[in-house]
């Protein structure tokens, strides 16, 4: 595939994980797009998507979504669609956002052959575009994207390969990337931490174009570079408008408000620590665990599980306890 060259524009990729955004830090640092967590399987919502892509959108970044893909029928595919699609209608729709949808599809948890994979793919795919109207792209790893045959070319490909010096394969689906994940470890202003580094393989202006007539701005249509603001109560798109305060309460000073926020931080790490999504090192293991018996998993992480729990499947995969 193509190498990155120095006129591509730059995004991130987030969820829940990378905490409290300062977005506006972000753009300014001359990131211009962003995916965002929203779903994983038939229920899991990341936390922090509403608020994630409110502050994406306030700021003047161009936004995507994207959906962990762990189908393994058509019919949990297409459950899986309609999880995202609904998810998705809580900020506007996929409409309101300036780049499509997003499958995720990195791991094989049910020992699926080729075949089946580009089946559930395709299940999923279909039924998210009709739901929502707007054509899906595919996120997957260098090496996961073989599995993917030549009929699913036809949606642009976002490809994980951490190098700067090698480019993606070529793929039986693919020649080119349009977008390229080309580390996990990159450093931005705004957010504490790393964060995963993308590049579009374009300018800004063209990254803009090339999605416009796909995801329409519903309250701007002629000029899509503002963003929509999914939390106007005057806007008949929003089906979830704010609530008003309530009154007779005093607002917080400024360090209470700081106070409030290191408090809420705190919450927010220990809650993510009991429902967290498999680690990078816990994969191998729970994929292993899963395909043991597709028919009758040993268990279900659909809202994610804690990281006691996944260290423990690791290290019962460790020991050879599922394997056949």
């Amino acid at each position: 595939m193509q190498n990155r060259t120095s006129g591509n524009t730059q995004g991130i990729d987030i969820s829940r994980y990378q905490g409290n955004i300062d977005w506006a830090k972000v753009k300014a640092s001359g990131i211009t797009f962003v995916f965002i967590k929203a779903t994983e399987g038939r229920t899991y919502v990341d936390p922090n998507f509403e608020k994630n892509v409110a502050s994406a959108l306030a700021a003047g970044m161009m936004v995507g979504t994207y959906h962990f893909f762990r189908g393994t029928t058509a019919e949990i595919a297409k459950a899986e669609a309609a999880h995202y699609a609904s998810t998705l209608n809580k900020v506007g729709g996929a409409k309101a956002l300036q780049l499509p949808p997003v499958m995720d599809y990195e791991n094989n948890p049910g020992n699926l052959s080729k075949a089946q994979m580009n089946t559930v793919a395709k299940a999923f795919l279909t039924e998210l575009q009709r739901l929502t109207g707007v054509k899906p792209i595919i996120y997957t790893g260098n090496s996961f994207a073989g599995n993917f045959d030549a009929s699913l070319g036809t949606y642009d490909l976002w490809i994980a390969r951490y190098s700067n010096s090698r480019v993606p394969d070529d793929q039986p689906a693919w020649k080119r990337w349009t977008f390229w994940q080309y580390t996990d470890s990159g450093k931005v202003n705004g957010i504490t931490g790393n964060v995963d580094m993308n590049e579009f393989e374009g300018t800004a202006a063209q990254l803009r174009a090339r999605y416009a007539a796909a995801t329409p701005n519903p309250t701007n249509p002629t000029n899509p570079t503002e963003p929509s603001n999914p939390t106007n109560p005057g806007n008949p798109e929003n089906p979830n408008p704010p609530k008003e305060p309530p009154k007779g309460g005093e607002p917080m000073t400024a360090e209470e408000k700081a106070a409030f926020d290191t408090l809420k931080a705190q919450v927010d790490r220990l809650q993510a620590r009991q429902q967290m999504e498999v680690p990078v090192w816990a994969k191998a293991a729970v994929d292993a665990a899963l395909a043991y018996d597709t028919k009758n998993p040993l268990f279900s992480i659909d809202n994610g599980a804690s990281y006691d729990f996944y260290r423990f499947i690791t290290v019962m995969h460790r020991r050879g306890l599922f394997k056949k």
